[in-house]
């Protein structure tokens, strides 16, 4: 059930996507250029508590998130699992009682 689009439509929508791609990129510039000083803090102040690993791993799991959304990459809410939803709700729609 792929929707038609116009050709103005999938220019917007490849527009879209470019600009989702940009923003994690700008994303992933700001972790690569931050998380280093937080490293340099870290092993400067408290060398024996590495304590920039809970902020390391945090920030990483946002960004492989984002990297996934931008990328289209989603092992669980595909296509697929779009048009079994669709089906679902027709289905259930077609069988459901309204009370009036």
């Amino acid at each position: 059930m792929e929707p038609n689009y116009d050709k103005g439509e999938r220019y917007y929508q490849a527009q879209k996507r470019v600009y989702e791609i940009k923003k994690f990129y700008q994303h992933l510039a700001v972790y690569l250029l931050c998380n280093p000083i937080v490293i340099v803090v870290n092993l400067m102040t408290s060398p024996d508590y590495l304590w920039c690993l809970y902020s390391v791993t945090g920030w990483a799991i946002p960004i492989i998130l984002h990297g996934m959304k931008a990328f289209g990459f989603s092992p669980i809410f595909n296509k697929s699992w779009e048009e079994r939803k669709i089906n679902e709700l027709l289905e259930k729609g077609n069988t459901k009682q309204k009370w009036e």
